[in-house]
């Protein structure tokens, strides 16, 4: 199966997504996800398919694919006009024209309807050439869009018009002027939406922007002189030599080989204070040299960049449905026919019941079908989210998911892991000791070449503190979670170095034991540090009357000295991965749990949480079991991540609620003749902008 992603132009709103996503599934493709906000395509298909049936079906309901150079005969897209706007300004002069025969003083030319369908005659043309043809393209799958009701009102009113003109029926039978306002005005607000939207998009975009600078590349001549020459990033392959100086960007992701520099990383972590880097450190691609140069070996390009999975994390969690939203999928669906439905229902009643006339009844109808607007429920999730996203990532806060954003609301319990979650994980070796039958290099020895194999806090730190030059070599060696390694050389000695459960028993607890063949041989004893935020963190959460739980499988000792300085509600101490995973099943039958840990041994625990949370510093399992990732190496943004979810549900209900009052309260006034289809075109219009400005109001407003 291949997965396949292009970025598809001219979706307005949620139903012209759902008429791509149909029509994706009706052709069997699997995991298909599109996101109308970014433009973003991709679903999953295989050798009996042909990615050109499928990019022409798209274009037969009307789209575009902006990438298409990647598929074989791709048709051009018109190129008269391309975007609203310029065909608003077109429109505008001659619509203003027909406009002016309804002033108290009267324009004798335009007073002849010949001339009021010569003037019409190009708007009518340009509306027509773009939501008819996209009109007719998805009634012709059986899948209508938004575009149909546009389009239908504006025909409506302008063979109406017509039909007049030819049978000289007087000015009484002309409204030219209804559907050159009608298209005008739609293009103008759905320019207006396109803009609010995009605005929307203004975090992630900023990162996109980063991916693609100038590097100095590194090269050597046959004297194996150094030369330097600027290339584009995306030149870059792993391996290669740069040069970074003060005030550039990063081209790609890589490590120092000689040289330090204080670097910003704040598109990343949201963090303003420059990071010091020195030799062997990493560079993210994107980040900014604040001082010094440095040279680098590049790590990872292209996609396999942290800023590239970072992007496409944020588009995925974009493209994915939180519960909230399917109802509004639902009713977005069946809109379109409904309000067709409901517009021959209005000229019906309104002639045959109310004996109004067939002008009357024939206008109402068409503002009907004008002021209606699927767009707004369509916009009022999406937008909400892309900017909870959006204001999220750039601050240093990844949600896999959108679903995450929603489930923070109901959030009642906090439980947190202890070492490098609650502490820094910048462990120190305060004591250690050995039996007789080795000595303390040898002891260290071990140890060192037992935890080379590990990502856990205590490994690194050991590694880091004890730096050995000839260290064993093993036969196998595995990780045994949450307990520790176990690994066996060449003569067929077992050697383990972990917690041991016995000791547990007995109250002789210490920090890992070393076992040879099963016999304790040695152990030693670490310190950490508690993070300076950890207090004003579990603080935070105490005033939102959220409980806080330390769960960890270090000592109680330990585990309740932490819980007493920073006032955590409860402790469960010295517990096993599955025993973790038995107590996080335990707390969420009563209410929902939200998990933050960083360590292999949480992974379980994290992916069983209400909402798991995982360090950026954390072991890579961790990472990706978590639905949300603290980029900047602490907790100190957790409240602005329950913050920012709890805000941007509210934001969705309140959007929601505007685009539902909208249409049920709009609709009725149109069908009563209380609304000209001039106004309600323009009402439908800014109704989406409405709701992108409600959404764009949470980049601003205080979540805390």
């Amino acid at each position: 199966m291949e997965k396949v992603e292009w970025k598809v132009e001219g979706m307005d709103c949620t139903n012209c997504a759902l008429s791509i996503t149909k029509f994706l599934q009706k052709e069997g493709l699997q995991d298909v996800k599109v996101n109308f906000i970014g433009g973003d395509v991709s679903f999953g298909i295989d050798n009996n398919k042909s990615k050109e049936g499928i990019a022409k079906g798209i274009e037969d309901l009307g789209y575009h694919i902006a990438n298409q150079q990647q598929i074989a005969n791709p048709k051009s897209p018109n190129k008269l006009f391309t975007n609203h706007l310029q065909r608003f300004l077109f429109c505008l002069p001659f619509t203003l024209v027909l406009m002016m025969h309804m002033l108290p003083w009267h324009f004798h030319f335009l007073m002849n309807p010949w001339i009021q369908l010569i003037i019409c005659l190009p708007v009518f043309i340009v509306g027509m050439g773009y939501f008819g043809v996209s009109a007719f393209k998805s009634l012709r799958r059986g899948i209508p869009n938004m575009n149909v009701l546009i389009a239908i009102g504006a025909l409506a009113a302008f063979v109406y018009s017509f039909i007049g003109t030819v049978n000289n029926m007087g000015m009484d039978y002309i409204f030219y002027e209804t559907t050159a306002t009608i298209i005008t005005l739609v293009f103008l607000g759905e320019w207006i939406e396109h803009k609010s939207v995009s605005t929307t998009q203004k975090a992630l975009n900023n990162l996109a922007g980063k991916q693609k600078v100038m590097a100095n590349m590194i090269a050597f001549d046959d004297e194996h002189n150094e030369q330097i020459f600027p290339v584009e990033n995306t030149q870059l392959r792993v391996g290669d030599l740069v040069l970074i100086k003060t005030g550039e960007q990063i081209p790609a992701d890589c490590k120092i080989l000689w040289g330090d520099a204080h670097v910003s990383e704040a598109l990343l972590t949201g963090e303003s204070n420059p990071v010091k880097k020195q030799k062997k450190d990493l560079l993210i691609g994107g980040s900014l040299v604040i001082d010094g140069s440095v040279k680098a070996q590049v790590t990872a390009v292209g996609k396999d960049t942290v800023l590239s999975n970072i992007l496409n994390l944020v588009k995925q969690a974009q493209g994915e449905k939180p519960p909230v939203q399917q109802l509004a999928d639902k009713i977005s669906a069946i809109f379109v026919p409904a309000v067709l439905a409901i517009a021959v229902l209005t000229f019906l009643f309104n002639y045959f019941a109310f004996n109004i006339s067939v002008t009357n009844s024939l206008m109402r109808s068409i503002a009907v079908l004008v002021i209606s607007c699927p767009c707004a429920m369509g916009l009022a999730t999406p937008a909400a989210i892309a900017v909870g996203l959006g204001r999220a990532t750039k601050n240093g806060i990844l949600f896999r998911n959108a679903k995450s954003l929603e489930l923070f609301k109901n959030i009642k319990t906090v439980v947190f892991d202890k070492t490098g979650t609650l502490t820094k994980g910048n462990l120190s070796i305060n004591a250690f000791k050995h039996t007789d039958e080795i000595t303390a290099t040898d002891f260290k020895r071990i140890v060192f070449s037992l935890e080379k194999f590990s990502n856990h806090p205590i490994a690194k730190a050991i590694t880091a503190q004890w730096k050995i030059n000839n260290p064993l070599h093993f036969k196998k060696a595995e990780e045994i979670k949450g307990a520790g390694i176990k690994a066996e050389t060449t003569e067929g000695d077992t050697y383990f170095l972990g917690t041991d459960n016995e000791q547990l028993i007995t109250g002789n607890y210490h920090t890992a034991y070393l076992k040879k063949n099963n016999t304790i041989i040695g152990w030693f004893d670490m310190d950490d540090e508690i993070r300076e935020e950890a207090a004003t963190v579990i603080s935070y959460l105490h005033s939102k009357n959220i409980k806080t739980i330390l769960l960890s499988g270090d000592s109680i000792e330990r585990c309740k000295k932490v819980a007493d300085v920073l006032g955590i509600d409860e402790v469960y101490a010295q517990k096993t991965p599955e025993e973790k995973l038995v107590i996080i099943e335990a707390l969420n039958k009563t209410t929902p749990v939200a998990m933050i840990g960083d360590g292999i041994n949480d992974a379980p625990a994290l992916a069983k949480a209400t909402i798991g949370i995982s360090l950026s510093d954390a072991s890579q399992l961790a990472m990706q079991t978590a639905q949300v990732v603290l980029m900047n190496k602490g907790i100190q943004n957790l409240p602005l991540a329950l913050g920012l979810g709890k805000h941007t549900f509210n934001t969705i209900k309140g959007n929601l609620f505007w685009a539902f009052i909208y249409n049920v309260v709009a609709i009725p006034i149109a069908a009563m003749g209380f609304l000209q289809p001039g106004i309600a075109a323009l009402a439908m219009g800014f109704s989406d902008v409405v709701l992108a400005i409600n959404s764009i109001r949470l980049n601003y407003r205080k979540v805390l």
